[in-house]
């Protein structure tokens, strides 16, 4: 039995009515970030952690997946549990195929462990260099990791804040592995999309194997979730910077929900605007395929048609 510790104090839970989007999915789409936290009578939480959260295990996630009209899930360890991937195995393999899971591991790691999380669903590793969700990430320890996942064709989520990109990019791009960067680097919207900051970003991905998750405008956003004259139309001063990853790398592209929208202090985003703030950033549907559906299946399900 689990010891249960309360949630951080302030801590926003997610939206218990997330509203019907109005956006269409298109069939086969993928949310390709989202978490799973315990529940904690089941999966206990990283001594570590620099947060507790609610519960937000597989069946709310599944329940928002089929409420949004998703078909499938890439579940990303949430730093909650640490180095503990169970509840985020057992989500995946709960899916019956419908997910896939990014792990994080230790540099100690064996082969067996590994090929172990290969075979429930897991294709990547994750590494966090935001201050406030970890101590430190050691550069030896992480090419360590890389160079363990390599063989099994993994790639690697990178989680960074835009200002860190230049003292980062010399060591993302001597890392063996495709890399997958979360919420487009975390850009600074109060600045031009046009800047030298964000057109540093686009050199890096352009000369990388590097794809880009487009997700968390209410994360980035300054001006906030207001709709736009009444409509479905929130979080418009990140618009630019997606809708620019989008035109330029439309092959590289992923979305997802972040559910279950960990660390907000501000507000909790309703997950169906979330889908409709896609139709901004992808504003044809051929963009939407390939961001909601043709990429994530190339990169997760690759043995499959998309």
């Amino acid at each position: 039995m689990h010891t249960l510790s309360p949630k951080t104090p302030g801590w926003l839970d997610w939206c218990q009515d997330p509203s019907v989007p109005e956006l269409r999915l298109p069939a086969g789409t993928v949310d390709a970030h989202c978490h799973v936290f315990g529940p904690q009578t089941e999966f206990s939480f990283a001594p570590e952690r620099k947060y507790t959260p609610c519960d937000g295990g597989k069946d709310q996630l599944f329940a928002l997946r089929d409420h949004l009209g998703v078909a499938r899930n890439v579940i990303v360890q949430a730093t909650c549990h640490g180095a503990d991937n169970s509840a985020m195995v057992d989500a995946v393999r709960a899916a019956g195929g419908r997910a896939r899971g990014i792990a994080t591991v230790r540099p100690d790691i064996g082969e067996a462990e590994l090929r172990d999380l290969d075979a429930a669903g897991v294709r990547g590793v994750r590494f966090n260099f935001v201050r406030r969700l970890v101590d430190a990430s050691p550069k030896e320890a992480l090419r360590t990791i890389a160079r363990k996942i390599a063989p099994l064709g993994w790639h690697i989520v990178l989680y960074f804040e835009s200002a860190d990109l230049p003292e980062l990019a010399d060591f993302f791009g001597s890392l063996p592995a495709p890399l997958v960067v979360d919420h487009m680097g975390r850009p600074d919207v109060t600045k031009p999309v046009g800047g030298p900051e964000f057109s540093g970003f686009l050199r890096f991905v352009d000369r990388q194997d590097v794809w880009v998750k487009v997700t968390c405008p209410e994360r980035l956003t300054v001006t906030g979730p207001a709709a736009l004259d009444g409509e479905r139309h929130a979080y418009t001063d990140v618009v630019p910077f997606g809708r620019r990853v989008v035109e330029e790398f439309p092959d590289q592209v992923l979305w997802g929900t972040d559910w279950p929208h960990p660390n907000l202090t501000d507000h909790m985003p309703d997950d169906g605007l979330l889908v409709d703030h896609v139709r901004h950033v992808a504003v044809t549907d051929d963009q939407r395929h390939r961001l909601l559906v043709a990429n994530p299946m190339r990169l997760y399900w690759p043995d499959e048609n998309a």
